[in-house]
């Protein structure tokens, strides 16, 4: 049985051909978008096991000292910023012969002399000393190997220095060996970032395995009704259940593992493309974007075995008895009115419950339900939708292709939904993040109404209860920023921990760690005003230097009052400093001057908010990336489906012409039957997205901000996303005039 089910779809005939075809090229696009989103999280995954130097280093503890007596070495990292790009900087001192170096050098260099990145060592060849290279003391002496980036856009120095040197920086490490190094997660990636990348990745794949399966769903019961009329014929004639089912299994596993195969060859063409695909900021290593072996195998295992399922599952009439898939079965039951509720249900927690209580932030877990709903609702309301849809237009309009097509769709609206279901949730995540991104974006940069976008901001003091930099060094800093012409500065100094150990009484915020000088607080009065007669305040200056979100910021503003409590600065370290300039072409030589005193990294805030604003931006892209190639899935079930649907119906249409209809009526019937589900699904879905993104911007973004029309790139996606499925539809327009032409009548 199983060579004549090869012979059958090999060799039976132009039908035969046609539907195989299109087996083929459905499940070869799925495929391709399956393996892409496997090797986007391998890379990923490959990325954040690496062996990590970055996350050895951190906070000194109180009161360390260098020990004459210590081996290995002394590391202290931070990381440096330049033109938006942030650096990775490791200061190294060796206390011993066997110092560890880290993973990609053999060594690590002297005193005087530093390593670079390659992508690093690039850009100081091109920009001037005084704005980059000036910041590393010494020769360039090595280039840092790939065991130690995370990409080949990595910005990395490694710079030697003395025991002495390294001792006296702020977060200074003592590490005894590299087993330190193999064995601790890739810090940049370690904290909540690397599960929100996950959880990304696993939204992604919930969202492509709808319409994978949908689009595989169609592939396999493509001219379903024939196939069983078919089959039905082989039961007549004596053939088991079983070698029917062996029959049907052979013809779907056959389509769909040359589909596999097709697809796996695409994939190896459009996987150079692929590798340039940002996914956490930066790019991967070329090689590690690729889906692993036994990814490959499951994928070519698992499409057939599942079409063949699929296919099994089509003929369980044809197991009842051979009649039964010749005889008309009962017409199914028009869905409910309360397939709506769960789609309103989510809608109206999002609107309410969610955000409920003076919190900004939303409650997870209503919100986890509130979504969940929503998805759920779209995928359970689309064929009620779909049938009023139908009932509507039939209402409207009188014309004979409206009636025929309406008619179809309210009397099974499931069917008609089905080849569209697998784009709603991709529809819907995509306007969602569209609709909240903006919005986000545009608040990020209204920092304190821009009176604050250009200042420097460089933290001295690398963590909380830290003394900051001496104060000799601090006068020194603060006489050399102050000596540059149109540069203003003001001193924000660290307050001594007395009175802000243990629980605070009552469980209020704990008291201020930073101090600000008054006459230069008068330079930027978003921060406040001093009392009168006070020369430095105390406030949470270090909240506002220290935070990467400027919706936060704008919370904490402002920080000084008449309130303040007035304090002396005398013998107080200085924790950090603002800067600002008339001359923005002076920033990055600034930055170099404040970076040979450990601050880092110095950024503005419009840097700040830039930075924030990339991350959102990148999701977005990647959100509609998936939506893309969902719709590109769900382009390829269309086709499926319209094909499928073309060669079920050729005996009636092929009726209709004979009978007087004309071929324009026709075709206009097939457009209406594909488009009204798509443009429907399309726009209940999009709604569905505003009507989440509403509440999360009114609630979250910052003060002022409102709903944002979405970029261009969204409406290029979604929009030719439609156009194109538009397009497919349009081309079934021939195969129709072929297939129904008088000439090729035949009766069976």
């Amino acid at each position: 049985m199983i060579g004549l089910g090869l012979r059958l779809s090999l060799r039976g005939g132009g039908e035969a051909a046609a539907r195989l075809a299109l087996i083929v090229a459905g499940v070869a696009a799925g495929v391709m978008v399956l393996l892409t989103t496997l090797s986007l999280f391998n890379a990923f995954q490959t990325t954040t096991d690496r062996p990590c130097w970055e996350c050895t280093t951190g906070a000194a503890p109180s009161g360390w000292a260098l020990d004459a007596t210590a081996t290995g070495a002394l590391w202290s990292y931070r990381e440096d910023y330049y033109a938006g790009r942030t650096i990775k900087r490791l200061d190294a001192a060796a206390l011993g012969g066997q110092a560890p170096a880290i993973p990609g050098l053999a060594r690590m260099p002297g005193p005087g002399r530093y390593a670079v990145s390659p992508a690093l060592g690039r850009l100081l060849d091109t920009v001037p000393r005084e704005r980059l290279a000036d910041r590393f003391p010494g020769t360039r002496a090595g280039t840092i190997g790939r065991a130690a980036l995370s990409g080949p856009d990595d910005l990395v120095v490694v710079v030697g220095r003395t025991p002495q040197e390294v001792a006296a920086m702020p977060g200074a490490r003592q590490v005894d060996s590299a087993e330190a190094v193999e064995t601790a997660p890739f810090a940049a990636l370690r904290n909540d970032d690397s599960d929100l990348y996950r959880v990304g990745f696993a939204v992604a794949a919930i969202g492509l395995f709808v319409p994978l399966l949908v689009l595989v769903n169609a592939a396999t019961r493509l001219a379903a009704a024939r196939r069983e009329a078919r089959f039905a014929a082989f039961r007549l004639a004596g053939a088991t259940s079983g070698q029917v089912n062996v029959l049907a299994a052979v013809e779907a596993a056959l389509g769909a593992l040359l589909g596999a195969l097709l697809g796996v060859a695409l994939f190896q063409l459009v996987r150079p493309a692929v590798a340039l695909i940002r996914v956490t900021g930066s790019r991967f290593f070329p090689d590690l974007v690729a889906p692993a072996p036994w990814q490959y195998a499951a994928v070519l295992a698992g499409v057939p075995v599942l079409a063949g399922c699929t296919a099994l599952w089509s003929l369980r009439r044809v197991r009842i008895s051979p009649l039964g898939a010749a005889r008309k079965v009962a017409a199914p039951r028009p869905p409910r009115a309360w397939r709506a509720i769960p789609l309103a249900a989510g809608l109206a927690l999002v609107a309410g419950p969610v955000f409920q209580g003076d919190a900004r932030e939303p409650d997870p877990l209503l919100a986890a339900a509130a979504l969940a709903l929503v998805m759920a609702g779209l995928v359970l309301a689309g064929p009620w939708l779909t049938m009023l849809a139908a009932r509507l237009a039939a209402r409207v309009t009188r014309g004979a292709a409206t009636l025929l097509a309406a008619q179809r769709l309210a009397a099974d609206p499931g069917t008609a939904f089905r080849s569209v279901s697998g784009l709603v949730l991709a529809v819907f995540m995509g306007t969602a993040i569209a609709g909240i991104v903006p919005a986000v974006v545009s608040g990020q940069r209204a920092v304190a109404g821009g009176t604050l976008s250009e200042v420097l901001r460089a933290p001295l003091a690398p963590y909380p209860g830290a003394n900051g930099l001496a104060p000799q060094a601090g006068a020194e800093l603060l006489a050399k920023l102050r000596a540059r012409p149109g540069v203003g500065v003001l001193p924000i100094y660290a307050l001594p921990d007395t009175g802000r150990a243990g629980p605070v009484p009552g469980g209020g915020p704990p008291p201020p760690a930073t101090a600000a000088d008054c006459a230069g607080l008068a330079r930027y009065p978003a921060l406040g005003r001093c009392p009168a007669g006070a020369q430095a305040v105390t406030g949470y200056f270090e909240r506002v230097v220290e935070a990467d979100n400027p919706l936060s910021i704008d919370r904490l503003l402002p920080v000084a009052g008449p309130a303040s409590r007035a304090v002396a600065t005398d013998g107080l370290g200085l924790a950090a400093v603002l800067v600002s300039m008339d001359d923005p072409g002076a920033l990055e030589e600034l930055r170099t001057l404040l970076a040979r005193y450990g601050a880092g990294p110095p950024m503005t805030f419009a840097e700040v908010a830039q930075a924030r604003a990339t991350v959102f931006t990148q999701a977005e892209n990647i959100a509609l990336a998936m939506v893309a190639l969902t719709l590109l899935a769900g382009g390829c079930s269309l086709v499926v489906a319209v094909g499928g649907g073309l060669m079920e119906r050729r005996q009636p249409f092929t009726l209709l012409r004979l009978a007087g209809t004309p071929a324009r009526t026709l075709a206009a019937v097939v457009l209406l039957e594909s488009a009204l589900p798509l443009v429907l699904a399309a726009v209940v879905a999009a709604g569905a997205g505003f009507g989440v993104a509403g509440p999360f911007v009114d609630r979250l973004a910052m003060k002022g901000a409102t709903m944002a029309v979405p970029g261009p790139v969204y409406f290029a996606t979604v929009g030719g996303g439609l156009a194109a499925s538009l397009l497919v539809i349009l081309m079934a327009v021939p195969l129709l005039r072929h297939l129904t032409a008088p000439d090729n009548a035949r009766f069976e």
